[in-house]
């Protein structure tokens, strides 16, 4: 077979590109395809170090920094890949990766992130986040969105398969699309988050500090909590808000190296997380640390951390303590409840827990997938 992988855009490596990664890793023939690729020759590593065919939006005017902002044209740019060639088309979409156009003799299989998160169920959060949910530019993102989510379902005819990284992102491509999906987690690298037994006085969190994170939340949690202490990993633009919020028990470290962040996920007796994630990456590498996760209680946090309260405790052991509001009266409560039942987590069942989500697994449940997919629809085409 000729294989073509179709990812959004390639300017970072963040969860979508590991998951890239080991698509890459299965089906090392492929060709790549992406709107833009801004990524360094130095960091081309986890790509093979492959040749990428971008669109038209490569060489426009501010598209490296600016790329977001040709929103608009991106339909029209994927639409330009000519894939004819290809026997099996593997898209890597949480944008417009799936609107790619393939032939009846071909086979689309999307690896989907999430239907275009901003133009559907978070569109409100994201126009109020950006500014733009009042006034003139509000209603022409309105509108541009608006023009979106139609594209957005009438190319999701074009994808034979769908594969959802959560049962959380499949409940969502049913409500978007209609269409039914094949749940496979994410890789993670759990072997590079080795476990760690002994735990020292003090929470981490660690994340890129964008609003929809809660980074400030769990930081003016803590400050109302003067006698534990916090340290916060991370970088970006909220920075200068976290650190007006910290109290003296919270330290806020600012970017640090993998190696750092991991000495101190492993010592910490618990992870916080409040975001609402679509899998989320950072509370399972935790748990492989054999660091149990205190997290808001929705998306794919809900799928890799086993609650105290959950009837899963039935037969695992509990891995974390849930909050259920963004709010720092929840989130207080929760540490509270944490620090009152953290004897019933254990390191190894974290790491145990963790281990579900290995590379390996993903590796071998994506291929058993795209060769049955495969092998059915080349069945189907000579019966028809």
């Amino acid at each position: 077979m000729k294989v073509a992988i179709v990812h959004d855009w390639l300017v970072t490596y963040a969860g979508a590109e590991r998951v890239l990664e080991e698509m890459i890793n299965c089906y090392p023939q492929a060709n790549l395809f992406s709107l833009v690729d801004f990524i360094p020759a130095h960091e081309r590593g986890f790509l093979r170090n492959k040749p990428v065919t971008t669109s038209f939006i490569q060489n426009l005017p501010f598209a490296r920094k600016k790329y977001r902002g040709y929103l608009p044209l991106m339909p029209l740019a994927v639409e330009q890949f000519d894939l004819s060639d290809y026997d099996l088309v593997l898209s890597s979409s949480h944008a417009v990766a799936k609107g790619v156009i393939t032939g009846p003799d071909q086979l689309h299989l999307c690896m989907c992130y999430s239907p275009i998160r901003y133009a559907w169920d978070l569109q409100h959060q994201y126009l109020r986040e950006s500014g733009l949910d009042k006034g003139l530019k509000g209603w022409v993102a309105k509108g541009l969105l608006h023009r979106i989510r139609l594209w957005d379902v009438r190319t999701s005819n074009g994808v034979d398969e769908f594969v959802a990284i959560s049962d959380f992102i499949a409940r969502r491509i049913w409500k978007v699309y209609r269409r039914e999906s094949t749940v496979i987690y994410p890789p993670v690298d759990v072997n590079s988050f080795t476990l760690c037994r002994e735990k020292e006085d003090f929470y981490v969190t660690a994340s890129r500090m964008v609003p929809y994170k809660k980074i400030d939340l769990i930081v003016k949690a803590f400050t109302e909590m003067p006698d534990k202490r916090l340290v916060v990993i991370g970088d970006g633009p909220d920075m200068e808000k976290v650190r007006a919020s910290a109290g003296s028990n919270v330290e806020v470290m600012g970017y640090v190296s993998l190696l750092e962040m991991r000495d101190y996920i492993q010592r910490a007796k618990a992870f916080v997380f409040a975001a609402e994630e679509d899998f989320g990456i950072a509370p399972v590498e935790a748990q492989a640390c054999g660091t149990p996760v205190i997290a808001f209680a929705k998306g794919g946090a809900l799928e890799t951390i086993i609650g105290c309260a959950s009837s899963d405790v039935r037969d695992y052991a509990p891995t974390g303590i849930f909050f259920y509001e963004q709010t720092i009266g929840a989130l207080c409560n929760a540490v509270n409840v944490f620090e009152s039942q953290m004897a019933d987590m254990s390191p190894l069942a974290c790491r145990e827990n963790a281990m579900r989500f290995s590379i390996e697994r993903f590796r071998a449940e994506f291929t058993s997938f795209v060769e049955n997919a495969v092998n059915n629809f080349w069945r189907g085409t000579r019966s028809r």
